[in-house]
């Protein structure tokens, strides 16, 4: 039975308790709910959660487990030489998983055929290769007999932990259901049990996040602890040239990066920032409700395109246009590739994002103190500038700043319209780059994993991380800090 099956079958179960425990419970009342504990419907509710949640669970661990424990088994099949440290382990359960999912398509292709003995035969006698490629499955090499026998035993495996899962996550599902059904009776708390569970259930999705958080920082701390531990962490916070080589000779100084990264980003907030607060300002204190409803949904629109397309926006228009009628004419540069094309494409994707925030914060200003200040005689532009605007001020300060930590993370844009050449330049009309774009470079392609040109990839992530963290942060004591109180 197939994953999602199960699911199904489990849920048609959960769905069956709930029926059952709801009709039993008012079996129980004569038809009177008031002489229940609890309302019907937490009845069914708990013959519901009795089913889906052991289920689920036991499902959860045998995904996790069966995975781990085939591996352990086929891997300890393979010759020594195929297994003398974990990278060659990998590498070759890499393979036997692969040779395995191309077995079953083949087997179901009917391009290759299993006798009772579990022997392969492939149609016309053509190679094994040959018959998986027919099927659509690619192996860049020919298959091994150790490789093709541990892959043959992952399929048996796999096979026989799908029909265990099957009978164990029914038989759970079943006894939940058996369990539920002879626990409903008057007297039973099924509002305090399911109430119980659900409390549970947001616990544990509160925690996703900050699980989610640890596992980021732990990840990346890690692996830059072992670049640091090939290369000094001096050269690398206070060198001048990036030039990874995986041939060795590396200069991985990281200042170029952040140079790049800052004057993009800065380029970028000089463009949003006001635009994006003076289309909030009038927004929110100028247009009337139906150009507001019209002009707001608009410049929003500009958030929901894929940065992708600012990239190729970057590329093909903008990056030209500032090379034709500035770069060029100026003599400060023939590249449309340019700190000034990335920044400018960035600071317009960032426009929205300052807008929307700043304009619910000068929303969020008490009409009491507009209506003070036209009282004293103040015109609109008046109590805009000194009246709304100081009291909007430190939520207007954490917008950007928070936009400032989205322009700092911004890969596509700049990998398109900036270019990759890291160096030290104050003309904006040259190609530089990013953090992010490096840290992409970096960890693609085939590389060695070990090599501290691969590793400076999390050293540069968590720089960045670091960064950003402390933007928002900082974003976050200004709001506090100098929020204003209205009652």
């Amino acid at each position: 039975m197939t994953l999602l099956l199960l699911l199904a079958v489990v849920v048609v179960l959960a769905g069956a308790a709930y029926v059952v425990c709801r009709a039993r419970s008012l079996a129980l009342g004569g038809g009177r709910p008031g002489t229940l504990h609890s309302l019907p419907g937490y009845y069914g509710w708990h013959g519901a959660i009795m089913v889906l949640l052991p289920a689920f669970l036991t499902l959860v661990v045998w995904l996790i487990a069966q995975p781990l424990l085939i591996e352990a088994r086929v891997s300890s099949q393979l010759p020594l030489e195929l297994t003398s440290d974990d990278t060659a382990r990998a590498l070759a359960m890499a393979d036997v998983r692969r040779l395995a999912d191309g077995l079953d398509v083949a087997l179901a292709s009917g391009t290759v055929t299993e006798d009772a003995s579990g022997a392969l035969q492939t149609n016309g006698g053509a190679t094994l290769r040959a018959a998986l490629a027919e099927s659509g499955v690619a192996l860049a090499e020919d298959v091994s007999p150790n490789i093709l026998a541990a892959a043959q035993s992952y399929r048996a495996m796999s096979g026989t932990g799908m029909i265990w899962r099957m009978f164990l996550v029914l038989a759970v599902a079943i006894g939940g259901f058996a369990y539920a059904v002879r626990v409903t009776r008057g007297s039973f708390r099924a509002r305090n049990r399911v109430e119980a569970v659900v409390l549970g259930l947001l616990m544990a999705a509160s925690t996703v996040a900050i699980l989610t958080t640890v596992g980021i920082i732990w990840s990346m701390l890690s692996e830059t602890i072992n670049f640091f531990r090939l290369y000094p962490i001096a050269d690398f916070f206070f060198g001048l040239t990036w030039s990874p080589n995986f041939r060795g000779g590396s200069e991985l100084g990281f200042i170029p990066l952040l140079w790049g990264t800052l004057y993009i980003s800065l380029i970028s907030m000089l463009v949003a920032v006001p635009i994006g607060l003076f289309a909030a300002i009038y927004l929110a204190e100028y247009a009337t409700p139906r150009v507001r409803s019209v002009v707001k949904p608009l410049i929003e629109v500009i958030a929901g395109i894929p940065t992708v397309v600012f990239g190729l926006f970057a590329l093909v228009t903008v990056g030209p246009l500032l090379r034709d009628y500035f770069a060029e004419p100026l003599g400060l540069g023939n590249s449309g590739s340019s700190v000034m094309t990335a920044g400018i494409v960035i600071g317009i994707l960032n426009i929205p994002f300052i807008s929307s925030l700043a304009d619910d914060i000068i929303n969020a200003v008490p009409q009491s103190l507009r209506d003070g200040s036209y009282g004293l005689g103040a015109t609109k532009s008046e109590t805009v500038k000194q009246v709304i605007l100081p009291a909007a001020l430190p939520g207007i300060v954490g917008a950007i700043l928070l936009a400032a930590s989205r322009a700092i993370g911004e890969t596509m844009i700049v990998s398109m319209g900036a270019g990759a050449a890291a160096k030290l330049d104050l003309n904006p009309f040259e190609a530089m780059t990013t953090m992010t774009v490096k840290i992409v470079g970096q960890l693609t392609g085939d590389t060695d994993f070990a090599s501290p040109e691969t590793l400076v990839a999390f050293a540069l992530g968590m720089t960045l991380f670091v960064i950003t963290l402390g933007l928002n942060v900082l974003a976050l004591y200004v709001v506090r800090k100098y929020r204003e109180q209205y009652e």
